[in-house]
């Protein structure tokens, strides 16, 4: 496999063990979280994963029985509150949030009509979800000798494309979210990394451009970067999009904008 590359200056002190850990997966049953599920299992890890596709959750239980599956709808406070309070309950020993879960609409904002429905889904979901389950399950993690979260963002967090301004918008604040909570937990017991995807082949990439890598090999690349303490993490066209705009940003602007 490719090796992932590190953009950050912060201090690599440790390695993340990847095998005998319990790790919550938000978004586990399909895409990229299935193949983050399916790698993680089989590298010896008791997974939790929670989605709001209760179909998609029995069929998860099917192909893996002993992955403890929960629904949730993260875009909704309550329910979020609720999932929390029976991670908190039922698995003292989490030590891994692999915070996965996103959708994206594309529209624009000079179509002529309201789209509240639509923005509000993209906030809770990408942006507020994440955020609230990392308020809420940070204490148990820094019980834990050595525990970590982990964010999926987007290359439209710092090139954003123009049929998909929420959505770029939750990503590069997540972006931003992810860097000043590893400043928060410098020196603490978790480690934060942050997953930078290329274009990958999902339901929510459907008839959308070329070139796209398949989410067991993001899995696999991310996998590995992590265990080899990359916090920031590019995945294969990421790496060069990320150089491109910080030597080239306009062009980088250029190439993004209508993909």
């Amino acid at each position: 496999m490719l090796q992932a590359c590190s953009i950050t200056d912060y201090p690599e002190t440790r390695q993340m063990k990847l095998n005998g850990n319990t790790i919550l997966i938000t978004g586990g049953a399909s895409g990229i979280g299935l193949a983050l599920t399916r790698l993680l299992h089989r590298n010896g890890n008791k997974i939790i994963v929670c989605g709001r596709d209760e179909g998609r959750l029995a069929g998860l239980k099917k192909q893996l029985p002993d992955v403890v599956t929960y629904p949730c709808d993260l875009a909704d406070e309550p329910s979020l509150d609720r999932f929390a309070d029976a991670v908190l309950a039922n698995h003292p020993d989490l030590n891994m949030l692999i915070n996965n879960a996103g959708v994206q609409h594309n529209f624009q904002f000079t179509e002529g009509r309201s789209h509240g429905p639509l923005i509000r889904e993209e906030l809770d979901t990408n942006l507020f979800a994440p955020i609230r389950l990392t308020d809420r399950l940070l204490p148990l993690l820094l019980r834990r000798n050595s525990a970590a979260i982990v964010n999926i963002t987007s290359a439209l967090a710092f090139a954003p494309k123009k049929s998909a301004a929420v959505y770029c918008a939750t990503k590069s604040a997540m972006r931003s979210f992810t860097q000043a909570l590893r400043y928060q937990l410098d020196g603490s017991s978790v480690a934060v990394f942050e997953i930078v995807p290329s274009l990958v082949d999902t339901r929510m990439t459907h008839g959308r451009g070329k070139g796209k890598i398949t989410p067991d090999f993001l899995a696999g690349e991310a996998v590995d970067a992590i265990a080899m303490d990359k916090h920031d993490i590019l995945i294969e066209k990421t790496k060069l999009l990320y150089l491109l705009y910080r030597f080239f940003p306009s062009t980088a602007r250029r190439l993004l904008k209508n993909t």
